[in-house]
């Protein structure tokens, strides 16, 4: 996960000061949101701990404001939880929670990929959606992937995904699936990178991929039902690699899933 730096030092906004730009605070307050972010699904403020706004403005080096305005938007994402007494605690997931969550994904996608068929998706969307599965394939033409090669295809997926999306010209539908991808770990590339470094990597994405072109055939051939079926079937995946996540034998070489200490497992 790319996270934008954190300043050591700040200085606030004041009439003082009037070269300081009038979105200094805002800014303070994503960079916050970011690193707090980070802290978590590293592990740093674990499952269950309470976040002290005091400290939490102390480490980060900003002022208490944007650290709480950072809180608040972590509680929306669903990282945190607001405690009755104030403040917040950092959230754990059962792994039923996630599961749900993707399915829930899967279900307004496919949703969305029917409505693009039965409606027509703008031939301008669609060209954009080719070029960047175009982009995938000339990725997955290597043998395997490198670290920057896996990131690349983390962005065209995140892109082609939001696409299909627009493709349905429901800004009902795109509202709901934008707060369902924001949940944690549900987003298309939540789980994708359980699959990096693993002797089966480049296979997975290689099935997902012919997902994506099978999607795309459908909506341009009005295919309602095929296209919605398939987007479903995409989103199990995603299930597939929380299950690895939580109960498969990581090897020496797989990297760690950010966050996934923050998921209950099964007994």
């Amino acid at each position: 996960m790319k996270v934008a730096a954190v300043s050591g030092a700040t200085n606030p906004v004041n009439a003082a000061n009037p070269a300081e730009p009038a979105d200094s605070g805002s800014s303070q307050g994503v960079k916050a949101q970011l690193r707090l972010r980070e802290m978590i699904l590293a592990g740093e403020l674990p499952g269950g701990a309470r976040i002290a706004e005091v400290a939490i403005s102390e480490q980060l080096g900003v002022s208490r404001t944007p650290v709480r305005t950072a809180l608040m938007r972590l509680e929306q994402e669903g990282l945190l939880e607001a405690l009755p007494n104030g403040g917040y605690a950092v959230r754990t997931f059962s792994e039923r929670d996630v599961a749900d969550a993707i399915e829930l994904r899967g279900t307004l996608e496919g949703l969305v990929a029917r409505l693009a068929a039965e409606r027509g998706a703008a031939p301008v969307v669609l060209r954009e959606a080719r070029a960047c599965l175009a982009r995938i394939d000339e990725l997955l033409r290597e043998p395997a992937l490198d670290d920057a090669a896996f990131s690349r295809y983390v962005t065209h997926n995140e892109r082609f995904h939001a696409l299909l999306c627009e493709m349905a010209g429901s800004p009902v539908i795109a509202q709901q699936l934008e707060r369902v991808v924001n949940l944690p770990f549900a987003s298309p590339s939540g789980f994708v990178i359980v699959q990096a470094n693993s002797p089966a990597a480049r296979d997975m994405l290689v099935i997902a991929q012919d997902q994506h072109l099978q999607v795309l055939d459908a909506i341009e051939s009005g295919e309602g039902s095929r296209a919605e079926a398939l987007m479903r079937e995409h989103s199990r995946i995603a299930r597939r690699n929380l299950r690895e996540a939580l109960h498969g034998t990581p090897t020496a070489e797989q990297r760690p899933l950010p966050g996934v200490q923050l998921i209950r497992r099964r007994g």
